[in-house]
Parts: C-alpha cells; sequence; structure tokens
C-alpha cells in the first residue's frame, strides 16, 4: 500500500511541508485556520504520520514502562490494568515487562525500558535487597516510581497500601470474632510488602494478647500450592490455631482447600483471611475474608508522581494509601458460623503518609 507522505498532504493544504510538520507535530504555533486546513488535508489522506519521530522532536514518547514481579499474580494483573487505564486517558501508552521473579530479569528490562527512551518506569521490584542496584541506576537515568513493594535507599517515590492498618484490621476482626489464638502464611522474606506485612501481625498478636508460636509462621511463596502445603502443616499438629491469617489470596485459597481435604469446617473450627481480594476470592467456597487494595487510587497516585518526579528537584514521596476489609463466610459475620451477606466493607479512612512532594 502507497503510504501518504508529509509533501501530499502539504499540497494538499496548499502550504508548505515546514507548515505541515508545525502544524501536526505542535512544536511552533500555527495559525487555527492553517491548522484546520492541515488537519483536514492530513484525515482526507489517511496520513499518520511518523509519531515516534514526532516524539522524539517532544523529548518525550508518551510511553511508559512497568515491571512486575509475576504478571500471573492476579492483584498485579489487576493492578498493570489500572494503570494502563489511567495512562490510556491520558494518551499514554504502556510497555510491559515480568520479571518472574528474578532480579536479573528485573535489570534487562529496566535497561531495555531506559533505551526505548521511555518517559518513566512504574517498578513493583521482586526483592528488597538484590533490586536495589538496578533500581537506583534506572532512577538516575530516568523517572521512576516504586508501587507496592519498594527497596530501600534510592531516592524515589513509592505508593501502595499501608501493611501495618491492614495487620490491625484484619486482626482485630478476628478477634471481635473469638480468635484468640493465630498462625501466620507468607511467602519468604525477600521483599518489602512480606516484611511489613509479618511484622505487622507479630505487632497486632502481641497487642491483642493472641496466642501464637514460632512454628506457626510458615514462610514460602505467593501461590495455591504453597498455602495447602504450609496448612496441612498446621492440621497435622493437635494444637491447632483459631485463625490463619495469609499473606495473600493465593496462599488463602489453598488454605481453604486444604482445610476441606482434612475435613476441617472454615469458619467453625479455624478462620482464614486473605490479602488483596482478587477476583477468585468471593467466588471460593466458603468466600474469603481478605483486604481490598485501592488499586485504581494506587495506579492514579503512581502516574501522577511519575509526572512529577520528570520535573525534577523534590524529595521524594512515601504515599501509605489506607486498605479496607472485606469480610466474607470464611471468618463467619459475629462469630457466627451460618450464611452471612457475601460483602461488607469496612469504610476506608483517607489515611496518608507522605513526603514534601505534592
Amino acid at each position: 500500500m502507497h503510504r501518504i507522505t508529509i509533501a501530499q498532504v502539504a499540497a494538499k493544504a496548499g502550504v508548505s511541508t515546514a507548515t505541515v510538520s508545525r502544524a501536526l507535530s505542535g512544536a511552533r504555533p500555527v495559525s487555527d485556520e492553517i491548522r484546520r486546513r492541515v488537519d483536514a488535508a492530513a484525515r482526507e489522506l489517511g496520513y499518520s504520520g511518523n509519531t515516534i519521530a514526532s516524539a522524539l522532536r517532544r523529548s518525550r514518547t508518551d510511553t511508559v514502562g512497568m515491571v512486575v514481579p509475576s504478571i500471573a499474580n492476579p492483584f498485579f494483573t489487576s493492578l498493570v490494568e489500572s494503570v494502563e487505564h489511567v495512562l490510556q486517558a491520558e494518551g499514554r501508552q504502556l510497555f510491559l515487562c515480568d520479571s518472574r521473579q528474578d532480579t536479573s530479569v528485573e535489570e534487562g528490562h529496566l535497561r531495555s525500558l531506559a533505551a526505548r527512551q521511555v518517559d518513566g518506569i512504574i517498578i513493583s521490584p521482586c526483592h528488597g535487597t538484590r533490586s536495589t542496584p538496578a533500581v537506583e541506576a534506572a532512577a538516575a537515568a530516568i523517572p521512576l516510581v516504586q508501587l507496592d513493594r519498594h527497596v530501600a535507599g534510592t531516592n524515589t517515590d513509592w505508593v501502595g497500601v499501608d501493611d501495618h492498618e491492614s495487620m490491625r484490621l484484619l486482626l482485630e476482626h478476628l478477634h471481635g470474632t473469638g480468635a484468640r489464638s493465630a498462625a501466620f502464611i507468607s511467602s519468604t522474606l525477600t521483599n518489602s510488602s512480606t516484611e511489613l506485612r509479618l511484622a505487622g501481625f507479630r505487632l497486632q498478636t502481641q497487642r491483642l494478647a493472641m496466642r501464637t508460636r514460632p512454628d506457626w509462621i510458615l514462610l514460602g511463596e505467593y501461590s495455591v500450592d504453597w498455602g495447602r502445603r504450609a496448612t496441612a502443616v498446621l492440621l497435622g499438629d493437635a494444637d491447632l490455631p483459631e485463625a490463619i491469617v495469609c499473606a495473600d489470596d493465593l496462599i488463602a485459597l489453598g488454605a481453604l482447600r486444604a482445610c476441606r481435604d482434612h475435613g476441617v469446617d472454615v469458619p467453625g473450627d479455624i478462620r482464614i483471611t486473605g490479602y488483596d481480594d482478587i477476583d477468585f476470592a468471593a467466588l471460593f467456597e466458603p468466600a474469603l475474608t481478605t483486604i481490598s487494595q485501592p488499586r485504581d487510587r494506587i495506579a492514579a497516585e503512581a502516574v501522577r508522581l511519575l509526572a512529577t518526579a520528570a520535573q525534577g528537584g523534590a524529595a521524594a514521596a512515601h504515599i501509605a494509601l489506607a486498605p479496607s476489609l472485606v469480610v466474607r463466610q470464611s471468618t463467619g459475620a459475629g462469630g457466627q458460623t451460618g450464611p452471612q451477606p457475601m460483602s461488607s466493607r469496612s469504610e476506608p479512612g483517607e489515611h496518608q503518609e507522605s513526603s514534601s512532594r505534592p
């Protein structure tokens, strides 16, 4: 198919090629009449122009890179979707990269995105310390915002949910249903989210005088299989906790399946909670009590902070948004084990912590 050239647009509009370039790129002003003529000619001829060259002349590409630890995890899938919607509304495109929980893969993605001259990078680092050098190098070359997880010691923005507040909501709810002992199943302590959730669990069980044991804290990976295996270990002991707090919904779904396999009633014999409120959480039987993260707000803040970071000169922001508790049948409402409403949400507060950056 013959490609329409800028010279043909110029001839159609009755102006020079330089004027067409100025009108379409917006790099220099032209009169409204000239712009209308050029736009009409371009539409009639089907001229699309060289958007990459135009973007580079404007020192931006209208693209943003995003690196997540695992696109297979439904939480990150939904978070990517939220970020893409925000960018799309601004006329920008998303380049998505999956680090597959591998810091070397993550480093390669960061280098590739920088080489493509994306306008900025949004990243959820896969490791709390081993990701640091690559994140620092990328942030030195291009605006970068961390979300959900973060590495310490970098002058970069971060936005996510308040994990300590999440644990307070979960443990107070469990305590209110009558639970006085609790176990914790999570991933190994390789990222900030895992570390903060475990720290919050320990703080809240101590504050509420809820019994726990060192061997009731089981660390493996964010997966259904790990949740199932870890829960089987707990159920093999005569001393059962009254509640199992899981660091994400995938683990919690595995825990629910293990209880079903072993004939343990949920929530009659044991209560189970998750984290993230993925779509499957409401569909399982019993439906899962969990923490809902404000994914759309997290995405909007990440994109806003990226634009602010591009301007430079301000201190890094640390924004922790308020979570909300979604109560379903896996913990019983008010300690009862009969049928309960599918979902009742606590009112999310406006909790937010940030530095001097607006």
